[in-house]
């Protein structure tokens, strides 16, 4: 998951809305957003070599989605996978007090965001393990710090606060701001140590590549009733169209 932007508490119909675009190398094995048979109640895609997640929700009432940040001289390819936590959130094995008793430091940069019933909490390890409440608002996160400036966060953040404004219902405003492919202006792009040209590659929303790229797009939404709905699209290399999913679940109430 490399950019999401979170609507908590803003609007009375939807006191969740979340869009977002997972990145991922291609020859990943993964599965797309579907309930999980080994843990009922949750629901979203799957990574098949870890068996953790980017993004789901429980019908307990949970949503988590994990990025990861991009500090190429902290990470290291033998650490667990980051979507262990999401797993356990879901799962059950941890609440969002549970998350900060974890060894966070085990795992390669990450940010978290988690929600639990009324509540929601941002949870990151660099540059030292932390949570961090969040009341209700917008945020962007994409591989930087929470609500970071990157162009394509902002971008996504105000395609979100307009859908709501629009009192919209159809997904595809949204599905269309993931899809953005605009390449900001090199004044505009972090540093994030992988230099120029990868910084250009990386800064759309959508990413199109034949190794690495966007995998996924989601928006999850939830209404004051505890309904939801989880709209996910997937994508092959260079963009080639996956599939189109569609799950509804519930919240208690």
């Amino acid at each position: 998951m490399c950019l999401l932007a979170l609507a908590w508490k803003m609007d009375a119909r939807w006191p969740l809305v979340l869009a977002a675009n997972r990145d991922e190398a291609h020859e990943r094995p993964s599965l797309g957003a579907h309930r999980w048979p080994d843990a009922p109640g949750v629901l979203g895609g799957q990574d098949e070599e870890s068996g953790g997640t980017w993004l789901g929700v429980s019908e307990a009432g949970r949503l988590a989605a994990i990025t990861n940040v991009r500090e190429p001289l902290a990470s290291r390819p033998a650490r667990r996978s980051r979507g262990l936590i999401t797993r356990a959130f879901l799962t059950g094995e941890v609440d969002i007090k549970g998350l900060a008793a974890l060894e966070l430091t085990e795992f390669n940069p990450f940010n978290l965001i988690v929600v639990e019933g009324a509540h929601a909490a941002f949870v990151t390890n660099r540059p030292q393990p932390r949570t961090r409440p969040l009341p209700p608002g917008l945020y962007g996160l994409s591989n930087g710090a929470l609500d970071a400036p990157w162009p394509k966060t902002q971008a996504l953040k105000r395609a979100l606060a307009r859908w709501m404004e629009d009192d919209a219902v159809d997904f595809e405003p949204l599905m269309a701001a993931l899809a953005d492919e605009t390449t900001p202006e090199d004044r505009h792009l972090p540093d994030t140590g992988v230099g120029l040209e990868r910084e250009r590659h990386l800064s759309p929303a959508f990413i199109r590549g034949p190794v690495y790229g966007t995998r996924a797009s989601t928006v999850v939404r939830i209404a004051a009733d505890g309904t939801g709905e989880l709209f996910e699209r997937t994508f092959g290399p260079m963009g080639a169209p996956g599939q189109d999913a569609f799950l509804e679940f519930s919240w208690p109430g």
